[in-house]
């Protein structure tokens, strides 16, 4: 179709765009005459930082191991790569497995967001993609019950956080890591974290679909649910990984329902988040736009967000905490993503009191009320302290 993808990529480095074109001959066979990368001189060792940094050493090495083109030692790294990839897979798989039947067993409906099933559905083959931990999606009203059934199979809570002030509305998962295995699990009771409209459970556990990869019943969302889904996680890190695009080119090859999907989007007001990963995918991976998706694409917002998202993707950011300007540029990147709607509830949201208010200024439980009335000082003081 004829909407204007293109992208500002002459900032990116070398490495990044010789990477990005044996992923688009990985995603697309036929590309393989007329998009095969030409090597200049580059930083093998940036290469290597680059791809570990974007999770894509799966695509890559299964791309890249049959070419003449590429340095032993980089394929043996890449390889190596691989190989634990594969083994972390298959024990993410296993414990995937064990957790969901014993969720199931005791009354609790999981629904895997991504992981092992996410890497069988997209790409066929578990090994072909990366997941560092397993993300379970259950209803809200059985989180306690759900935390007592990990603890019983031998996980530690990773954070505690305050339960108070209606907590759930503003926390969306809680992490647990097995101290043996080392497997971390995060529980969602929410898709997303920043409270916005979305499908409740019960809509999309009757969309879920079986994932072949297991022999007892394990479920993840349905395709339109998935993409929906994806697209919004990708919107909300930034794209700063690459894998996640890389999710969204082949869900966009797939026969997705377009019909159903546009209004779902539009309805969970997401419409124009869409319209940013398929920018960003047809700008970086040459992805197809099937014409059914062109609504995703009107205006110039979306690729006003996409275009954003690219500084994020080129400086392999990190947002573990002590960048300042970063965590700014990432604050008002999110801010722009929202809707003028999302942005009114968003605004009136932070006047809520949060469990870090609770963290900056202890109160005893009988006078919590009083964090009401303190909130702007609170939060201004937060603020003050971040900034020392």
């Amino acid at each position: 179709m004829d909407n204007d993808c293109t992208l500002d990529l002459r900032a990116f480095p070398e490495e990044l765009n010789i990477m990005l074109a044996f992923l688009r001959t990985g995603a697309d066979p036929q590309a393989q005459q007329s998009d095969k990368p030409s090597l200049p001189n580059i930083d093998w060792n940036q290469f290597l930082a680059l791809v570990r940094h974007h999770r894509v050493y799966p695509q890559l090495y299964a791309t890249m191991k049959t070419s003449e083109l590429i340095p032993a030692d980089v394929l043996q790294a890449l390889h190596r790569d691989f190989v634990q990839n594969t083994f972390q897979m298959l024990r993410l798989s296993g414990e995937m497995e064990r957790v969901c039947r014993t969720f199931q067993e005791n009354g609790v409906l999981p629904l895997v967001l991504k992981g092992p099933v996410l890497a069988q559905d997209l790409y066929g083959d578990l090994s072909l993609r990366t997941s560092k931990d397993l993300d379970i999606l259950i209803p809200i009203a059985d989180v306690e019950t759900v935390e007592n059934m990990l603890l019983q199979l031998g996980y530690n809570s990773d954070k505690s956080v305050p339960r108070v002030f209606n907590w759930k509305w503003k926390v969306h998962h809680i992490s647990f890591t097995h101290p043996q295995t080392r497997i971390q699990l995060e529980i969602h009771w929410r898709l997303n974290s920043d409270m916005g409209k979305e499908p409740p459970f019960e809509e999309l556990w009757k969309r879920r679909r079986r994932s072949p990869l297991s022999k007892h019943d394990v479920f993840l969302l349905g395709s339109e649910d998935l993409f929906m889904y994806l697209v919004s996680h990708g919107a909300r890190h930034g794209w700063f990984r690459l894998r996640w695009l890389a999710d969204i080119d082949r869900m966009a090859r797939r026969n997705l329902n377009w019909g159903m999907l546009i209004p779902l989007m539009r309805r969970y007001r997401c419409l124009h988040l869409g319209g940013q990963a398929l920018t960003l995918a047809s700008g970086l991976f040459r992805t197809p736009i099937p014409h059914e998706a062109g609504p995703m694409l009107l205006g110039a917002h979306q690729r006003e967000l996409a275009q954003r998202s690219l500084y994020f993707i080129r400086d392999m950011v990190s947002f573990a905490p002590g960048s300042k300007e970063l965590d700014r540029t990432y604050k008002r990147y999110l801010f722009a993503l929202k809707t003028k709607r999302q942005k009114s509830v968003y605004l009136i949201s932070q006047l809520y009191p949060s469990f870090r208010d609770t963290e900056a200024l202890p109160l005893p439980k009988a006078l919590h009320f009083l964090y009401f009335p303190l909130r702007p000082f609170v939060w201004l003081w937060r603020q003050v302290r971040q900034e020392i």
